[in-house]
């Protein structure tokens, strides 16, 4: 089947071949120049890279060498135990992915990078296959545009730090290509193929890819000129293959949807279209800006592309059809219906144009039609030129176009306008020195704005996005020191509260609730910001929550505690090195009195804490709050009850900064919960080597965790002097202080009337419980969709829940309990599968009982005629 994918011998695989070669050298030539990883000091980890996609291959390499703590339906590293087939298929369900496997675990920086180029090349290659096929044309010119279209500016901007949405750039020529097939009534069989693998390598991406081969579909109907007949014919062997081949991928989309139903809803901004001008400086190179759509594909294409309508030897059709629909198109990223068509009715958290790439495909595209026609002529690359100088002359006016854009657009334009003129002047003498000349001037200037372009979006990302060290001595000491604490399923070790990225249970190991996935469910989200605990990414990355309240109640009895990375200024460093401390908790699995009604959390993460540990252990002082000339703070006011304190200037003396002050029994530990504070926080005559309270927070993507600050002195009197970095909130009931003799007996309890045994495989849990428990089992897990529970030889039913926790109730007389976790949407994405297989044996039996009988066509796998 690959072989027939594979162009034969010959101009049509010197095309992919070359412009993989383009490729590859102008994508790598681009971080030589921006001095980035692996050929420079700059980390390439910016945001979600080194938070998400990163870790979760990371977790891939564990699985695939048989280290993880779960397996492919569960993850008991993140999230105090999280569903991982949605995050699998979300993330790293590209055949690519498993390239990681063969790679040393400190390296997999090196093998994400390795997996973008291959990805890149492939997308190359794949469009410059796809080219000769709409029409004949010269293989360097498949090769050139082909390169265009893996390094456009939405590739080299947005795709190239979200890996798996290069998955879509491959995607789109290949599913393309697949409607060619069926509207010549070939490779069917490989056509399903090519959808299944779309769909199961990237969802996302392979949604968008296929509305728009679905339009380039209806195009190429239109301009085919065929009988009405025939056309529905071949529209319905193009739904028939698009249909089979997402059914072959129903198991993972199926959990993909309803892991997405159930997760935290996150916190998503209004779509704006953005002005003319900054929509046409995205067209030009070496633009950059992370809220617009990245139209950049190179001058070549460009000019090509806005010649077309003035090609006078292409038909009339091929003029106005592609020239129209890349108009439309376009014209859909700037309105918010269309948008939320293209991103499958889900607002996007973060870059509203994603499906960019379906524009700069269509661009290219239409290239290919102006060149495979002859060279434009002079009055055809007039009007070009014309309409590009016009481009550029309003995008002038946005501040996306850098002073840098003119030193590379200008020699570009010349260099592909000389270049498409020399070539027009060589008439059918490929071979003669002038043809020569302007495919090396067209291929030289393509390499050099490509380089260029994508060496400004890659310094340019660092100076707007959080960026991450590549694995190096401090993951290496927190690897180390978690997996000498490691005691899973006895306890929990959690990585710690100083993070290194968003999702470090799955880089340096452990099992924390440390979570950053499109995933994180609603349930982890709402118990753990009812605790406490802090998040960034509008709650879909959750944060370690330091609290040894909360540590009895999800049984972490190991906690590595680390500086703050270095690699980040948001606070001073202590110097202090990885240390671990540890603590008696309870097992995974203990067993709580049943309430005649159960409480709700309420306001106060204290009490919430208590009702989940089922004792009351804080007290919750009133507080007077000061600023830093002693008077009291006005009020908050709104949906966040408390004061409001001002931000300090740098260098504000100790004694000019807010208080709190409060009393506490001596010898209590001191607690702060202020999720609306940004700034640090320290306990007033704290001895050297007491925490400092680290706390960010902004009034839309992130709160803070609560935090400890040191031990109540003996006179009782509790201070703590801020010092706020921007406006914040001090809310009611900010400090608690935590008797630990109290929670040692509550601890001690929950031990002796707790399971006796636990053991964790996969996602099956069994415990062994006293003699005649009673009352309800809990489960120091979130209670997410998909928990099936049981005691002794009863059947498993949906588990119950004891305030976001599993909870399955007792009787007294069975001392065995097991859990067993089932993705949502995978009996339902099973089925659809199996059908869809099933069909397409069906089809094959078909195929071959006419191909026997002699009725089928001459073709080798086509069950219908050629269009």
């Amino acid at each position: 089947m690959l072989a027939r994918l594979l162009p034969p011998p010959g101009p049509k695989r010197s095309g992919p071949l070359l412009a993989a070669l383009l490729t590859v050298t102008a994508f790598c030539a681009s971080d030589v120049v921006a001095r980035s990883y692996p050929f420079g000091p700059r980390t390439r980890s910016v945001n979600d890279l080194g938070n998400q996609y990163l870790p979760f291959h990371t977790h891939l390499w564990d699985l695939l060498h048989g280290r993880a703590d779960g397996g492919v339906l569960f993850n008991w590293q993140s999230g105090f135990g999280a569903s991982f087939l949605p995050d699998l298929a979300t993330y790293v369900s590209s055949p690519f992915a498993l390239l990681v496997g063969v790679f040393p675990r400190d390296r997999i920086d090196l093998a994400v990078y390795v997996i973008t180029v291959l990805k890149l090349a492939c997308a190359a290659a794949a469009m410059a296959r796809l080219l000769p096929s709409l029409r004949p044309g010269r293989w360097w010119a498949a090769g050139l545009l082909g390169a265009s279209y893996a390094l456009c500016g939405w590739s080299v901007s947005s795709a190239t730090y979200n890996l798996m949405w290069l998955d879509g750039l491959i995607a789109l020529p290949l599913l393309c290509l697949a409607g060619e097939w069926a509207l010549a009534g070939r490779h069917r069989f490989l056509g399903i193929g090519i959808v299944a693998a779309a769909w199961t390598a990237n969802f996302y991406t392979a949604y968008m890819a296929t509305l728009a081969a679905g339009l380039v579909l209806l195009l190429r109907l239109w301009l085919s000129g065929l009988p009405r007949v025939q056309g529905l014919a071949a529209a319905g062997r193009a739904c028939l293959t698009t249909a089979l081949g997402m059914g072959l991928a129903a198991p993972l989309v199926t959990v993909v949807y309803f892991g997405s139903a159930h997760a935290s809803p996150g916190r998503f901004t209004g779509f704006t279209p953005v002005p003319t001008r900054d929509l046409l400086a995205r067209l030009l190179p070496t633009t950059y800006s992370f809220g617009s759509p990245a139209l950049f594909v190179g001058t070549t294409a460009l000019l090509l592309a806005l010649a077309l309508p003035f090609v006078r030897s292409a038909p009339p059709r091929v003029r106005a059809g592609w020239p129209l629909l890349v108009a439309v198109v376009t014209l859909s990223l700037q309105w918010g219906p269309t948008q939320l068509l293209w991103h499958a009715f889900a607002a996007p958290q973060g870059s509203s144009y994603r499906q960019t790439f379906v524009v700069c495909a269509l661009l290219v595209i239409a290239a290919w039609h102006a060149l495979s026609y002859g060279p434009p002529d002079r009055r055809a690359l007039a009007a070009a030129g014309a309409l590009l100088a016009l481009t550029a002359a309003v995008a002038s006016r946005s501040d996306l176009v850098r002073p840098l854009a003119w030193p590379v657009l200008l020699p570009a334009a010349a260099g592909a306008l000389g270049g498409l003129f020399l070539l027009g002047r060589t008439g059918t003498r490929r071979r003669s020195l002038p043809a020569v000349c302007a495919v090396v001037l067209l291929l030289g200037t393509q390499v050099g704005e490509a380089t260029a372009t994508a060496a400004v979006a890659t310094r340019l990302r660092l100076g707007h996005m959080d960026d991450y060290a590549p694995w190096g001595q401090r993951r290496q000491q927190q690897a180390e020191a978690v997996a000498e604490a490691d005691g899973w399923p006895r306890y929990r070790t959690d990585p710690g509260r100083e993070q290194t990225v968003g999702n470090d249970p799955l880089t340096v190991g452990g099992q924390g609730a440390q979570y950053y996935s499109s995933h994180t469910s609603d349930v982890l989200f709402r118990t753990l910001t009812a605790l406490g605990g802090g998040w960034t990414s509008g709650g879909r990355s959750l944060q370690s929550l330091d609290n040894a309240v909360t540590d009895a109640i999800f049984s972490v009895g190991a906690r590595v505690q680390s500086p703050p990375d270095p690699h980040q200024n948001w606070f001073p460093q202590d110097g202090s090195g990885v240390t671990v401390t540890r603590q008696e908790v309870p097992p995974l699995v203990t067993v709580r009195p049943t309430a005649a009604r159960p409480s709700a959390f309420g306001p106060s993460p204290y009490r919430n804490q208590e009702l989940l540990l089922g004792t009351r252990v804080y007290t919750v002082p009133r507080l007077t709050v000061r600023t830093g000339d002693g008077k009291a703070p006005r009020g908050a006011g709104g949906d966040r009850p408390g004061v409001r304190l001002d931000a300090l200037p740098e260098g504000t003396a100790t004694d000019r900064r807010p208080t709190i002050t409060a009393r506490c029994a001596a010898g209590s530990e001191v607690y702060l919960w202020t999720p609306h504070f940004a700034g640090t926080a320290r306990l007033a005559g704290a001895p050297a080597g007491a925490p400092t309270g680290r706390f960010r927070s902004d009034p839309v993507s992130k709160i803070a965790a609560m935090q400890r600050l040191g031990t109540v002195p003996a006179s009782g009197l509790v201070r703590v002097d801020l010092s706020p970095n921007r406006p914040s909130t001090v809310p009611d009931g900010a400090v608690g202080c935590l008797d630990t003799g109290r929670l040692r007996t509550a601890v001690e309890r929950l031990t002796a009337t707790g399971a006796t045994e636990v053991s964790v495989s996969g996602g099956t849990i069994r415990a062994r419980l006293p003699e005649g428990s009673t009352g309800t089992a809990v489960v120091a897990a979130p209670r997410i969709a998909g928990w099936r529970c049981a005691t002794g030889d009863a059947s498993a039913v949906p588990a119950g829940q004891y305030h976001g926790l599993i909870a399955v109730p007792l009787d007294g007389t069975s001392t065995r309990l097991t859990c067993v976790f089932h993705p949502p949407g995978l009996r339902l994405g099973t089925a659809v599968g199996g059908m869809s297989m099933l069909a397409v044996a069906l089809l094959g039996v078909l195929t071959a009982v006419r191909r026997r009988r002699g009725t089928g066509p001459a073709s080798e796998d086509g069950l219908y005629k050629r269009a």
